[in-house]
């Protein structure tokens, strides 16, 4: 069995060299790459600027290079030094926010999600470099006008960098011999799917536990593709509907077609369980399928491997928050402009565009015209994750995103509601009663 991972699953030499190649020919593509002739902000870099970056540890090792790369070809054309430090995925939030309390620390954070939200009032605003980036290229897409923008304005506090989508993933042998094309978009059609594959002892399986990105993004999934959510427009807690309970009284039976051990499920089980053919339907990165593909023992595994958007059921469109690289500037900095500087120069095409490829589709471009870039068509099972950030869900919908938002996803409000229910501890009523109580915690009426 092959042990695949989120974020480490493609540090294989094969990929990695795959990676670099792409990359390389990425920068000779980059003029594919539709830019307008926009008027770029004039931001006069500081004397004897300096600046340090702190972002998440790379998906695949070119992820890191092609970036260190970009950063020290800035240094060339401005003379501004550059170090980048990369921290785990589970240390970003947390050193976030040291940095915002302190008032010390890096000039500039790529974050997860929502974080320029929790720190507003310690961020320098970019809404000159957003505003100039978007007429450049085409504009932003709404995940991210979402999570780079202030609520109910147009002044921006982020500037998000791609999103990571998680799409039903799926081996089409199992499926097709089930008696179906690809899975179904509605509720009814999809538990009849997974009855089936249950059936021929090839089941399906979605974290149930505490997991970032697996966890949420399952729970998030079946509540608001019955219409509920977990705050109502206008900030306050919305969870205990007909609706969430709806969702819920159907995971009921959802859960019972999943491969054991579900409830117990980290971010890395459900690719572990895929890449053995214990479980036969899953929701998942890219990670997983270039995991696949590049180690032999598992590329049939790979070959059977299809990708589609998770069931919409009764929302207009499959309800997905892709989780977003979201860069700040930090007021403590005392080179504000060469912060901002940087970050615009790192999302031009010249350099963009080969760290986008580098990727190999893990994150989705946050700019329309970037959906031009190579990455999208050089393998079709990759082209579903183009469109991850035009999403119009967000962590703590239909809400304001706030730091409410961030704390009950880091608590694990919705996905401890869904085990509740689909372990038998609690009826739908009362698993929906709970989330409330605890969603009340924080989230305040605005």
């Amino acid at each position: 069995m092959v042990d695949v991972t989120r974020r480490n699953a493609i540090g294989l030499s094969a990929a990695a060299l795959a990676a670099m190649a792409m990359a390389e020919k990425a920068q000779a593509q980059a003029s594919r790459i539709t830019a307008a002739d926009a008027t770029a902000p004039r931001l006069a870099i500081e004397p004897g600027a300096t600046l340090r970056m702190l972002r998440p540890v790379r998906f695949v090792a070119p992820d890191e290079e092609v970036f260190r790369a970009n950063c020290a070809r800035f240094t060339a054309a401005t003379g501004v030094e550059v170090r980048v430090d990369f921290v785990g995925w589970e240390d970003i939030t947390q050193q976030t926010a040291v940095t915002a309390n302190t008032g010390a620390g890096p000039d500039v954070i790529i974050g997860f999600n929502e974080a320029p939200h929790v720190y507003t009032d310690k961020l320098v605003e970019t809404t000159d470099v957003a505003e100039y980036l978007g007429r450049r290229y085409g504009g932003w897409l709404p995940l991210a006008q979402r999570y780079g923008k202030k609520h109910n304005s147009n002044n921006w506090i982020g500037l998000p960098f791609g999103a990571s989508g998680g799409p039903t993933v799926w081996r089409k042998s199992a499926v097709n011999a089930a008696g179906f094309e690809r899975p179904p978009e509605d509720h009814a059609g999809f538990l009849d799917l997974c009855r089936k594959l249950k059936q021929a002892n090839k089941p399906a399986g979605f974290a149930l536990g505490n997991a970032v990105g697996d966890g949420n993004g399952f729970a998030n999934w079946l509540i608001w593709s019955h219409g509920g959510f977990l705050v109502n427009e206008d900030g306050s807690v919305g969870i205990n509907s007909r609706e969430t309970i709806a969702a819920l009284t159907y995971l009921k039976d959802l859960y019972a077609t999943f491969i054991p051990g579900t409830i117990a499920w980290g971010d890395i089980s459900n690719n572990r369980a895929y890449a053995a053919s214990e479980c036969w339907l899953t929701s998942n990165g890219v990670s997983l399928y270039f995991g696949l593909k590049n180690d032999p023992a598992t590329r049939a595994v790979a070959e059977d491997t299809e990708h589609t958007l998770l069931p919409k059921g009764l929302a207009p469109f499959s309800p997905m928050a892709g989780l977003t690289l979201n860069a700040m500037v930090f007021k403590h900095s005392r080179f504000p402009n060469a912060a901002k500087a940087l970050l615009m120069f790192l999302l031009e095409r010249e350099q963009y565009d080969p760290w986008l490829n580098a990727n190999l589709g893990y994150w989705a471009h946050p700019l329309e015209n970037y959906s031009a870039s190579a990455v999208w068509t050089e393998d079709p099972k990759v082209t579903i994750f183009r469109d991850t950030m035009k999403s119009p869900f967000w962590i703590g919908y239909k809400g304001p995103i706030s730091e409410g938002s961030a704390a009950a996803n880091a608590d694990y409000v919705m996905v401890q509601m869904c085990a509740s229910v689909a372990s038998g501890q609690a009826t739908p009523e009362a698993a929906a009663r709970e989330a409330e109580r605890r969603a009340t915690r924080f989230f305040r009426r605005r």
